[in-house]
């Protein structure tokens, strides 16, 4: 975080204070010698957010299928080279549905022909307000700031992994990413996140195969249709004890 001298509004007037500010960096991606993307994000857990990036992006299949990883953080770049050939990637470039015009690469295998999750996991609905209220205590910048999202994965019992970016897919692909590095399986767990679940967000969570997603914000109705066709658990607006469950209800005891 960056400090700024600000004036706060109060009920007993203004107020001069210091304030912390959530950093945003430019972030350069560069794929097998070609420069793919520039997305902003916040500079921290950077591999993690390529990793998670690259394979969200169905670019690699696994963790292994990265050759080399590359940070250089004085020019705001990510150097990665993996197996195969880039062009033989189909994908599509997405402006998503974030305030500002982010992309995303969204390969349309990834959703066309997927089998549907088996429903496997379950978990009580008094289990999965303790795990996001658990969560939301874990999201210290976003409760200096409030200029960040946060998203974790979780087991039915227990968090593992939360991170925290100034973009809502960045935090989902830097848990996703730290769950590669880390060899955690995502079949048998949940995602938290902070923020809405549109298409795209969506997209990330079935190409991790990850069977239950948990919001603070709502759906949007392209959201709602991807997960009842693929069965995943999808709980919207998770706050204050209460939620709304749009698919996957067998999975909520």
């Amino acid at each position: 975080m960056e400090k700024f001298e600000i004036v706060k509004i109060t009920p007993e007037g203004l107020t001069g204070i210091e304030k912390g500010v959530s950093e945003e960096v430019p972030l350069t991606i560069e794929v097998n010698g070609s420069e793919i993307a520039t997305i902003l994000a916040s500079p921290f857990h950077i591999d993690d957010l390529a990793r998670g990036f690259l394979f969200t992006s169905g670019m690699i299949a696994e963790i292994s299928g990265i050759r080399s990883l590359y940070i250089d953080m004085e020019r705001f770049r990510v150097v990665a080279e993996f197996e195969g050939n880039l062009k033989d990637f189909v994908f599509k470039r997405i402006y998503t549905s974030g305030c500002g015009k982010g992309v995303i690469f969204h390969n349309p295998i990834d959703v066309i022909g997927k089998t549907a999750l088996s429903n496997g996991l379950e978990i009580t609905a008094e289990k999965l307000v303790c795990l996001m209220k658990q969560f939301l205590s874990r999201q210290t910048e976003y409760c200096d700031t409030g200029g960040v999202h946060g998203a974790a994965l979780a087991s039915s019992e227990e968090i593992y992994v939360t991170r925290e970016d100034i973009g809502r897919h960045n935090a989902i692909d830097k848990v996703i990413g730290a769950s590669l590095a880390a060899g955690t399986g995502m079949a048998d767990k949940i995602l938290l996140t902070t923020g809405r679940v549109s298409s795209e967000i969506f997209s990330k969570v079935l190409r991790a195969r990850i069977p239950v997603i948990a919001a603070l914000g709502g759906p949007t109705n392209q959201a709602v249709k991807l997960a009842r066709v693929t069965n995943i658990t999808l709980v919207g607006r998770l706050r204050g004890g209460r939620g709304e469950i749009y698919s996957g209800e067998r999975r909520i005891l």
